[in-house]
């Protein structure tokens, strides 16, 4: 598996693209923005799922923790069974968040790849994506790092997705 963990628009989704494209054996890839659609329409605005702030914040229920706990856990055992994975993720718990992934992997290899992105180009590229709410990406850009450990990070602030693709597979390899 391949883990990456950085802040929203900091540049993971390209960089997975570009990984599926350079690596060669096929690696499937899940991302949290993929968990939050598949939630029902009731979770992505409530208590007991996750709320998107005004100024950016993200929180999470119940719920969503017990959901994305299953999720975690299919995603490892999709490993488990021979696929290769790439998580593109955004651990808002920084290293707690790691920690569930540590557990769910059980002993399980992974490249833990930290995604980092100045927080005023991260904050275009928001603005630019259109999808997201303001403030998100300045608000994410260190809190997910704070206290995960990585095997390798990777910088998109000036740095093609491609690039940075290329280093993770060198590691891979």
């Amino acid at each position: 598996m391949i883990i990456l963990n950085g802040g929203s628009s900091a540049g993971k989704s390209g960089i997975v693209r570009c990984l599926q494209s350079v690596l060669p054996d096929p690696w499937l890839t899940f991302g949290c923005d993929s968990f939050v659609d598949a939630l029902p329409a009731r979770m992505r605005s409530s208590q007991d799922g996750i709320v998107l702030g005004a100024d950016g914040e993200v929180t999470v229920g119940a719920q969503f923790r017990e959901l994305e706990a299953a999720w975690t856990e299919g995603i490892v055992t999709m490993a488990r069974a021979g696929a290769r994975v790439i998580v593109d993720e955004v651990f808002l718990g920084g290293a707690q968040s790691q920690q569930r992934w540590l557990r769910a992997l059980g002993g399980l290899d992974a490249l833990w790849v930290g995604v980092r992105c100045d927080s005023a180009v991260a904050s275009g590229r928001e603005i630019a994506r259109g999808d997201r709410v303001p403030g998100m990406a300045a608000s994410q850009a260190d809190l997910v790092h704070q206290g995960v450990a990585y095997d390798l990070e990777v910088d998109t602030t000036r740095t093609e997705s491609l690039a940075c693709a290329r280093a993770i597979a060198a590691r891979v390899r």
